[in-house]
């Protein structure tokens, strides 16, 4: 994390004397803007990824989001969506063909998956592998146009050298796409490590108030104008102005909640790491090796979530450690200032024997005492 990161997370491309002096950036809350003549419409309908025409696709708001995230990450360019959902189906629909393949890297997002199984109609296929360099080889094959990675993924915490599978992809004519929400923009930035796309749900650290639901694509200007046109005016899933600005509330901020989320965090991988009931934990810094050698060359810091499996882990003993837990609420997201905790274990035992914790904001002791209570439920 850095001071130039910083500026644009508070004051970059922001310029008050525009807006009378406002310190907050103003919310344009319109759907369509008017032009003084025939002539000067036609021409921004033309180029409306320039224009502010219809705020389905351009916004003053939504562009100022959008400034901020692609400075972030590095990129020439971003287009924020609906969701992260909403981002990730426009960058498939917008790179993908008939006949074309996609590799995923690591534990894929569940609902990516669903989406990837249902464009198998469309005649697309995908396959999963683990992040090392030669399972991805292997996985490929003549017709991959796509490698989609998670790294950190976000219930493993999974990682991947970045710069090898750029550098294997760009060899072979496929686009690399990263899911890049788990460590933010400020604790890794994959496009400087020759990733073409990154993705991020803005639902989660970015906005960092669990009021929002968000999703946005960084990278090169011509691919984002692609997605533009085929992913973002066509599907339709734009960002509202109203989002943007919460989630720009949610960037001034950003430096400072990661550093807690980091604390937290690191302090409670650290009790886990040293509990005789915890019989595996992932987080990257619990990695060594090789992999802690990726850890610092790639991440720039580490975020709250993780994940661990109990000793004998039966779905009534996981159900008895999370229904315990009082400071941590039961809930699927993540990224705000409430420590959260999951489970994809099942009542019948299928699922991962996992138990999911997201890192809040609140005091580094009521999370421990916290999780002493949860430990305590199950017994020794």
């Amino acid at each position: 994390m850095n001071s130039h990161d910083s500026e644009i997370c508070t004051h970059a491309f922001e310029d008050g004397l525009e807006h009378h002096g406002a310190i907050a950036p103003p919310l344009y809350q319109t759907s369509l803007f008017r032009f003084a003549d025939l002539e000067s419409f036609s021409h921004a309908q033309l180029r409306e990824r320039e224009h502010f025409v219809y705020s389905r696709g351009l916004n003053p708001t939504v562009k100022l989001l959008e400034d901020k995230l692609a400075a972030l990450e590095r990129g020439e360019a971003c287009k924020a969506f609906a969701s992260g959902m909403g981002a990730i189906a426009a960058t498939l629909f917008s790179l993908l063909r008939q006949g074309d393949h996609v590799v995923r890297v690591n534990q894929t997002y569940g609902p990516t998956v669903e989406l990837l199984d249902q464009m198998t109609h469309y005649g697309i296929a995908h396959d999963g592998t683990s992040g090392r360099l030669e399972n991805v080889i292997q996985t490929l094959r003549p017709d991959t146009r796509v490698i989609y990675i998670e790294s950190p993924s976000s219930m493993r915490m999974e990682v991947t050298d970045l710069a090898a599978i750029a550098g294997l992809a760009r060899e072979r004519g496929i686009i690399t796409v990263i899911d890049n929400t788990w460590a933010t923009p400020l604790f890794q930035k994959p496009l400087t490590h020759g990733i073409d796309l990154s993705i991020h749900s803005l639902s989660k650290y970015l906005g960092g108030h669990s009021d929002v639901v968000g999703g946005a694509v960084i990278g090169e200007r011509s691919l984002i104008d692609r997605l533009f046109a085929c992913g973002h005016q066509l599907l339709g899933a734009a960002l509202s102005p109203h989002s943007a600005s919460l989630v720009l509330r949610g960037l001034r901020t950003l430096p400072l909640r990661m550093r807690q989320h980091q604390a937290n965090g690191l302090a409670v991988a650290d009790y886990l790491a040293n509990h005789p009931l915890v019989e595996e934990l992932h987080h990257p810094s619990q990695l060594r090796g090789a992999e802690a050698d990726l850890v610092q060359r790639q991440l720039h810091g580490q975020s709250g979530l993780l994940s661990f499996r109990l000793s004998c882990p039966t779905y009534a003993r996981t159900a008895r450690f999370i229904d315990a837990l009082r400071l941590f609420k039961i809930g699927v997201s993540w990224g705000g200032y409430e420590s959260l905790a999951i489970s994809p274990l099942r009542p019948d035992g299928s699922g991962q024997a996992l138990i999911r914790l997201a890192i809040g904001l609140e005091d580094i002791e009521a999370i421990l005492a916290d999780l002493k209570r949860g430990f305590t439920a199950i017994g020794p």
